[in-house]
């Protein structure tokens, strides 16, 4: 799994296509991928807010840390996400 964080100031665009996207009716727009959220969706839909980071000093095989390095900027981030999984599966599992 590899996340890749996005801004729009980052995004490169050039006019020719924003104007070509500019020009496509709303109706025209392939929505058959999005399905469409009912209530159903809403009443079991839960709020998770982010929780805060803590610092610490942690030591890692270097070849994991390298592996992650070479995915790209965030490999930190990365790592949480595959920790917090890891957790997440095992937590519920101990809760039960």
């Amino acid at each position: 799994m590899t996340t890749v964080r996005k801004s729009l100031s980052s995004a490169k665009v050039d006019k020719a296509e924003l104007e070509r996207l500019k020009a496509i009716r709303d109706e025209d727009i392939d929505h058959s991928d999005i399905p469409e959220l009912d209530a159903s969706f809403f009443e079991e839909a839960e709020v998770r807010l982010p929780t805060g980071k803590k610092q610490l000093t942690i030591r890692f095989d270097e070849d994991i840390v390298e592996w992650f390095k070479s995915q790209g900027k965030g490999y930190q981030s990365r790592m949480n996400t595959v920790l917090r999984a890891y957790y997440e599966a095992n937590h519920a599992r101990e809760s039960r």
